[in-house]
């Protein structure tokens, strides 16, 4: 049973106005928590996506703890809009559960099962969480491994910018090493390519509206921090020159 008294009031009103049971009104209202989470991170166009597999809103909005000198991926205000608590009670309240003997699948199923926090949200504390306990490396994947990632919007249709990734000739013209080989693809939503060595590169199409698209980006399988910083530098650079490429 959730402990969140704010998000336990929601479901007495809602049970209220609808007559529900509680589970059903406590379903209804993750979901609903879901969708929007998803909506806000599509509406704010990030220009980078975290590189822990849980997004955050851009670079310049990430915030320092003043206790710990950690960077949380957004600001306090926002998490505790979002959430109804502040990072620095998420960790109380997660150090209280004993997060730190717990694993990341653990940690963010507790937030979403029994803290009533949406699912985006839910991987943010967590990864959030991980930094600042000493659980987890930047860039380290939740999974295992490192990944670098990068996000651009572009102002063309989604199709051409699909277009820019999936076309050899086109994508000769940013990405000129010819370090790419297409495995699979899904015009206009998805494509994923090999890397060098072992590693893969995932990118995801989202349309913005007619004449507006952008392009998230995972390099996966880096075999450490330093490799991924680097890619992440060399993926910023490379899709600033894919942008300059499609509005030129």
């Amino acid at each position: 049973m959730t402990t969140h008294k704010s998000f336990k009031r929601r479901i007495r009103v809602r049970i209220e106005k609808t007559g529900e049971s509680y589970t059903a009104a406590r379903r209804q209202l993750i979901s609903r928590a879901q969708r929007q989470a998803r909506e806000t991170v599509t509406a704010a166009a990030p220009e980078s996506i975290s590189d822990d597999g849980a997004p955050a809103i851009s670079p310049d909005s990430s915030t320092r703890s003043p206790s710990r000198g950690g960077e949380y991926p957004m600001s306090d205000e926002a998490v505790r809009n979002a959430t109804g608590r502040g990072w620095e009670e998420w960790f109380a309240l997660l150090d209280g559960w004993g997060a730190t003997s717990r694993t990341h699948r653990e940690i963010a199923r507790w937030l979403v099962r029994d803290q009533g926090v949406a699912g985006w949200w839910a991987q943010s504390v967590t990864v959030a969480y991980e930094r600042a306990r000493g659980m987890r490396r930047r860039y380290e994947r939740p999974e295992g491994g490192f990944g670098a990632t990068a996000s651009k919007t572009v102002e063309v249709p989604v199709e051409r910018l699909f277009e820019a990734f999936a076309d050899e000739g086109l994508r000769a013209r940013w990405l000129p090493d010819g370090s790419l080989r297409i495995r699979t693809a899904t015009p206009p939503k998805s494509v994923r390519f090999d890397g060098q060595g072992a590693t893969r590169v995932s990118v995801g199409f989202y349309a913005k509206g007619d004449h507006k698209s952008q392009a998230s980006l995972a390099h996966e399988r880096l075999p450490d921090a330093d490799a991924a910083e680097r890619m992440k530098a060399y993926w910023r650079e490379r899709m600033a020159a894919l942008k300059e490429m499609l509005e030129g």
